[in-house]
């Protein structure tokens, strides 16, 4: 359990910065809509994982990890529509 939370808090703390870029810079450069998709996909097989044959409290990281995902993910989209403006 211990070494799953902390490749979760290690992957976790890379999402705040990356989103903080992003909405700063309302840029979509060295970012892949795949890839983000991909991770996503990763973050759900996970918890649900969890949910049905492990459940502990490291779901809660798992949760906060799809919800910084789906946030980077919107904001990708958000900086596409305002490049296609410009």
């Amino acid at each position: 359990m211990i070494f799953e939370a902390v490749m979760l808090l290690c992957f976790g703390a890379a999402w705040p910065v990356s989103i903080w870029k992003s909405y700063k810079s309302e840029r979509n450069e060295g970012k892949s809509p795949f890839f983000l998709y991909i991770i996503l996909l990763g973050y759900i097989s996970g918890a649900i994982y969890k949910i049905f044959y492990n459940y502990d409290v490291i779901i809660v990281l798992f949760i906060l990890n799809i919800l910084m995902v789906s946030v980077d993910i919107g904001i990708y989209y958000r900086n596409d529509r305002i490049a296609k403006q410009a």
